[in-house]
């Protein structure tokens, strides 16, 4: 009978400190605390000392946020319109874990704009580096069809070349 009373009551519900959540979503602690500014549906309960505590659905929604924002190239206020919407649908954020965010997303333009490395009428620094850049934009450049995330990839190797050179000339 008591085994029986047991298996009746329903399992309390697990509860995960920032710290834990942080290492689950890959996601710095001041990051996870600044989401929550943004996006009011994450909201997780603080207890008496403040201490926030994330419920499971919590860091379902963590995980969909970080997708959103990093690998979907979402901005903060199209995440947060996009899963209001889904919210309002009735919809979960599995779609959104598993990768299906694209069938959900808005439409975007069919094209990137090019960014401008150099202007071809002004005479660069007279870094031979800068001047391969310039003339070989296809090594540097994204395509204009590039996903975000090869955008963001790109942009960080070009980033790195640029501290390198930086670093080199000694005037970091």
């Amino acid at each position: 009978m008591l085994a029986h009373a047991q298996q009746d009551a329903p399992e309390p519900e697990k509860l995960f400190r920032i710290g834990d959540v942080s290492r689950l979503t890959d996601t710095k602690p001041f990051v996870l605390r600044f989401w929550e500014t943004e996006f009011p549906m994450l909201q997780p309960v603080k207890t008496p000392k403040g201490h926030r505590l994330y419920r499971q659905q919590d860091v379902d929604l963590i995980r969909a946020i970080k997708r959103l924002l990093y690998e979907e190239g979402f901005t903060i206020p199209g995440a947060r319109r996009h899963l209001s919407e889904l919210i309002a649908n009735g919809q979960g954020f599995a779609s959104l874990r598993h990768g299906n965010a694209e069938d959900a997303r808005p439409s975007a333009p069919a094209a990137l704009p090019q960014p401008v490395l150099f202007r071809d009428d002004e005479p660069s620094a007279g870094s031979a580096v800068a001047r391969g850049l310039a003339a070989e934009p296809s090594a540097a450049a994204p395509s204009r069809t590039a996903a975000p995330a090869d955008l963001r990839h790109t942009l960080r190797a070009v980033r790195d070349e640029l501290r390198a050179i930086l670093t080199l000339l000694g005037t970091r």
